[in-house]
């Protein structure tokens, strides 16, 4: 065979794969896991098990769950867990971009799986010995927020930091007690977070009256309009023009920035909506949208 022919067969190939994650979950929504599973297999057969890999086996996992494929779910979240853990023996988890979202889906498949079979207290220990393990890395948040799901309601609502904010100065949850807090984690970036702000301004509107306090916890995430990188002070200007612009209903709300309360209250998914009641116990915890009749049930029934 002519070299010539030999390069293209080799540059179609790698074009081929040029993107294994994307192709896998383009099959996954459109064709079926049979598809996925078999691009996987072509992709393991030519490149071995890379980063690339694992979150592209990962996405077959989190497809089975929703799917509420309980025992395939397992198999491949285990899998994931497994040749994540093999590719960590020569690596650390934050070095490559695809390894921390195949091991944090895959933990948290496994957890959710766990919890589905009526195994909550497993599920349970499962996230802590993960959080004592992943704890310094970037799936501590995602890590609490299972572990939230499963546990915090009912609990006592972890206290907020406060060193860093926009507009007004925010209050401490201890000194609040006595009355209904709703927490509101945004992002900048957030285009969910931008629709469910005006629910959460007529809300705001309906139970104020009632005692209803809201605070508006955000972070820095390096980076600004369009994407370009900023620094801190800049993405700090760049946070309070978002929230003046697309958050008119709400500027009385104060806005701790601070990527510490996104780790306590395991924040990964924007918004993250909390409910506390009147004795500083969590009643909701809510990551994603919520559209405005279930949020007014869910408050009302604290006030």
């Amino acid at each position: 065979m002519r070299l010539s022919v030999i390069l293209s067969l080799l540059l179609a190939s790698s074009l081929m794969f040029a993107d294994i994650v994307s192709d896998v979950r383009g099959a996954l929504t459109n064709q079926g896991l049979s598809v996925a599973e078999s691009l996987l297999s072509s992709y393991r057969s030519q490149h071995g098990v890379d980063p690339a890999y694992v979150e592209a086996l990962s996405w077959t996992a989190r497809a089975c769950l929703q799917m509420h494929q309980l025992d395939q779910a397992q198999v491949f979240a285990s899998q994931t867990e497994r040749l994540s853990h093999d590719l960590l023996q020569h690596r650390a988890l934050d070095s490559d971009p695809h390894l921390p979202i195949a091991l944090g889906a895959a933990l948290e498949v496994e957890a959710q799986v766990q919890a589905s079979r009526g195994q909550k207290t497993q599920a349970i220990a499962l996230l802590r010995r993960s959080l004592a393990t992943y704890g310094n890395t970037s799936i501590r948040a995602r890590l609490q927020k299972n572990l939230n799901s499963l546990a915090l309601t009912g609990e006592p609502a972890p206290p907020l930091s406060a060193t860093s904010y926009l507009g007004v100065r925010p209050f401490l949850l201890s000194q609040a007690k006595g009355s209904p807090i709703l927490l509101f984690f945004w992002a900048h970036w957030c285009g969910d977070c931008k629709y469910e702000g005006p629910i959460i301004s007529r809300l705001s509107s309906e139970f104020s009256a009632q005692g209803l306090k809201i605070e508006a916890p955000t972070q820095l995430y390096g980076y600004a309009a369009q994407g370009e990188d900023a620094k801190p002070k800049d993405e700090l200007t760049y946070i309070g023009q978002v929230w003046q612009r697309y958050y008119p209903g709400l500027q009385a709300v104060p806005v701790p920035v601070n990527k510490a309360n996104f780790n306590e209250y395991g924040a990964s998914t924007t918004p993250t909506l909390v409910l506390i009641d009147r004795k500083g116990r969590v009643t909701l915890f809510h990551p994603g949208l919520m559209q405005y009749d279930e949020l007014r049930s869910a408050i009302q029934a604290v006030m």
